[in-house]
């Protein structure tokens, strides 16, 4: 089966273009010579005590019957901050915001949630709570990252704020994992804090 040639030669991309694009994902990753595959994700997660995060659980059950989360900003501010600002606590790692990465035409823009520990985590929320067309734009910047940084497998997450989906990226067999399991939040939200960190460490 012929390849479909989607990107054009001289023309400009921003990660945002990449869920505007109307095509399916494995397309799209093809123009990068990667595979996309669906299946459950292993993902590493630690043992550590995480004492703080009943009470961060029970602050997110109070406020979520009393705000709109019908739009990004409502999502990030009452849900996705809060998690991201956890996890760097526990972790004691760096995290950079609205990051800007330019690696070339096709691949540039900035990435929501960059953390820097051991191994580097990539976190982005899904524009119009479109978690699939999210996950393409998260594969590309994953892709993006693997320009720029020298370990073998990258993991990154989708997010549109009660509902994560991870993603992993190996180098070396230029393949991307989308996971098949989600996590809810608040329900999921010790296993999720617990994976964030075990990709972490």
């Amino acid at each position: 089966m012929a390849k479909i040639k989607i990107l054009e030669e001289g023309c400009s991309y921003t990660f945002r273009s990449y869920f505007e694009l109307p095509y399916e994902a494995d397309d799209i990753l093809a123009e990068f010579d990667y595979s996309l595959i669906k299946s459950r994700l292993c993902l590493p997660k630690t043992t550590k005590q995480l004492n703080r995060l009943p009470e961060l659980k029970q602050r997110i059950e109070d406020i979520l019957p009393l705000i709109s989360l019908s739009n990004e900003t409502a999502r990030r501010e009452t849900l996705v901050s809060p998690i991201m600002l956890e996890v760097i606590r526990y972790c004691q790692c760096q995290m950079r915001i609205e990051y800007p990465l330019n690696v070339n035409n096709w691949l540039k823009g900035n990435l929501d949630y960059l953390l820097r520990s051991t191994n580097n985590l990539l976190v982005i929320e899904a524009k119009k709570d479109d978690l699939t067309r999210g996950f393409t734009q998260l594969a590309v910047e994953l892709i993006a990252l693997s320009h720029t940084e020298e370990q073998n497998v990258f993991y990154g997450a989708v997010t549109i704020g009660d509902v994560w989906r991870f993603g992993k990226l190996e180098r070396s067999q230029q393949q991307i994992t989308q996971d098949l399991n989600l996590f809810r939040v608040p329900d999921d939200l010790d296993s999720l804090v617990r994976v964030l960190l075990g990709i972490l460490d």
